[in-house]
């Protein structure tokens, strides 16, 4: 019994099959019954994304198949569900079709050579661990740049829910050419594509955990092969082949590398935040340790094995994961479970696929982009922080206005430039002392003082040449207005944690600049803060106690009082005399 269980915490311990061991025999059937849901609600789903990436509706199938298997293996995450995904989808069809025809031969190999560069980049990102690279697009610049992906979903299935050709650039121009051709509208199909729309909101309704879509599909399969669809007017999937996925390596295209390189890079962002999100908060959720670097390398293998099975890029997905956790699923069997049942639909039941109708994918995608249009997320940021609500906001102009990349590239910088916002914004107080001893933090104002001729200054925020300056100036400020003069200037650098080169030279400057005036600064600063980093830039050389450090602001207060006035430092030119 012993080395049975040293063998399974070895194995529990192995940089792969973490998130199916160990397998708790409790467990295993609700896994099961999980990815029994997620094959039921996940398979319209992708085959639904195939419409916005361009390529065959069998590709979506293959999205759920080998790319799951590999991140169940090889992931970290027990809960991530690996697959097709729309905001990537979307990328693709955004920008590839400016080298290749939608759907083309040529399209559908280049998505493919895009998926085999998105896992080059993630091996690269885990062997040089930019796993941290997903806290850089902000949740408000995602909340963005989904809900403009979402309108601009919806809007392009607009004309296929009424049975006429999608035209115009973009989704504004996609509305309004439907709005105007409304009276082409084929009447069977927007009856059909009004039923689909019915019992996916019904189902949603009155019956959350009844898989409306795949009703829908259902139904909607039986209808076209007893009524004849494709003989009046209504247009089906057609041929849908079947069999297991062939193994090939994706086509190298150097004239449009440039292209390829710029998806990939696009599709790499969206997935290492969008994935790395999720996988944490479901971590978080059932108290698990999250591991962003394994998951990396699960993601790439996905991406790999989506490449070489000829299908597009694969993403971790919210909704997914979400289905299976809503149905009680804890592990990657549940995935495995989803996958078997794939499995079963290629290899015996893509003939009823053929008989799909065209508009029921058409309503299928249509929900999912308005599912991505995230009102709720916008509305909470309007309320709660306005100055994040302008960068979703400004995000979903570029998706809808521009086009998806430009929105991701978007997506970025608006977060980088929000950081930095953030950072250089001064978060500053003055101290003063209760009638009970403590300190109490007030706005920056002159004439606050912690102590006769002297003044508590904290900086709530890392220094660096961003906010350097700034710094300097509410410093020499608080000491120019100050009636009567000031003596000392404690600089509270508790809450410090970094300081770069411009922001000590800075320090020293200022220290400089109060010698003249008679006013010394002394600081108070944690060992585990910058500490070292002052006495390696001889931030405090001199031999007076106004260049020590304190640990805390009383002891440099108690300190400080006992000490006599300073007389100003002479100029330099009056010293050289």
């Amino acid at each position: 019994m012993k080395p049975a269980a040293s063998a399974g915490s070895h194995l529990h311990h192995m940089p792969f099959l973490q998130g199916l061991l160990p397998v708790n025999p409790v467990q295993l059937p609700h896994d099961i019954i999980a990815g029994i849901t997620l094959a039921a609600l996940g398979i319209p789903e992708v085959m639904g994304y195939t419409k916005i990436s361009g390529t065959p509706t069998v590709t979506g199938l293959y999205t759920i198949l080998l790319p799951l298997l590999a991140f169940a293996v090889i992931g970290a995450s027990r809960q991530l569900v690996v697959a097709a995904d729309s905001a990537t989808a979307a990328i693709l069809a955004g920008t590839l079709t400016t080298v290749a025809a939608l759907g083309s031969k040529e399209y559908v190999g280049l998505t493919s050579t895009v998926a085999l560069t998105v896992a080059v980049m993630l091996v690269i990102a885990r062997i040089f661990r930019l796993g941290f690279l997903a806290d850089f697009l902000s949740r408000s610049a995602l909340i963005g740049f989904l809900t403009g992906v979402g309108v601009q979903v919806a809007a392009g299935e607009l004309a296929g829910l009424i049975g006429i050709a999608k035209q115009g650039h973009g989704p504004l121009m996609q509305a309004a050419s439907v709005v105007q051709r409304i009276a082409e509208a084929n009447y069977p199909t927007t009856i059909l594509s009004i039923a689909v729309l019915a019992v996916i909101i019904g189902c949603k309704r009155l019956a959350p955990r009844a898989p409306g879509a795949l009703i829908a599909v259902i139904g909607s399969i039986v209808a076209s092969g007893v009524f004849n669809f494709a003989g009046r007017g209504i247009a089906v999937t057609g041929a849908v082949p079947g069999g297991l996925p062939s193994l090939f390596l994706p086509p190298l295209h150097i004239g449009e590398i440039d292209q390829v390189l710029a998806t990939a890079a696009s599709c790499f962002i969206v997935i290492i935040a969008q994935s790395a999100a999720t996988a944490r908060a479901y971590a978080a959720r059932y108290n698990e340790k999250g591991d962003d670097n394994a998951d990396i390398i699960g993601l790439a293998a996905a991406n790999a094995a989506a490449a070489f099975t000829g299908t597009f890029v694969v993403n971790g997905s919210p909704t997914k994961t979400e289905m299976v956790d809503d149905a009680g699923g804890r592990t990657q069997v549940a995935h495995l479970t989803t996958a078997v049942i794939v499995l079963v639909v290629l290899l015996f039941l893509t003939k009823p696929l053929s008989l799909l109708p065209a508009p029921v994918l058409s309503a299928i995608v249509f929900m999912i982009g308005v599912k991505l249009i995230d009102v709720k997320g916008m509305t909470e940021l309007f309320r709660m922080q306005k100055d994040e609500f302008i960068v979703a906001l400004l995000t979903v102009c570029v998706v809808v206005f521009v086009d998806v990349m430009h929105g991701i590239l978007a997506a970025i910088v608006l977060s980088l430039i929000a950081h930095a916002r953030h950072s250089y914004r001064l978060r500053t107080r003055v101290l003063t002392r209760s009638p009970t001893g403590n300190w109490v933090p007030h706005r920056v104002e002159p004439n606050l003082l912690a102590a006769p001729g002297i003044v508590a200054y904290r900086f709530e925020a890392d220094l660096f040449y961003a906010n350097a300056g700034r710094f300097a100036e509410e410093v020499l400020k608080l000491v120019n207005d100050a009636d009567p003069p000031l003596r000392w200037v404690v600089l509270d650098a508790s809450e410090i944690n970094n300081i770069d080169y411009t922001a000590c030279k800075t320090l020293i400057q200022l220290g400089d600049e109060l010698d003249k005036r008679g006013v010394r600064i002394a600081i108070v600063a944690l060992p585990t803060g910058v500490r070292h980093e002052l006495e390696r830039y001889k931030a405090l050389r001199g031999p007076d106690i106004h260049r020590e450090i304190f640990p805390t602001v009383d002891a440099a207060i108690d300190a400080l009082g006992k000490l006599p006035p300073v007389a100003p430092a002479a100029p330099p030119d009056e010293s050289a005399k």
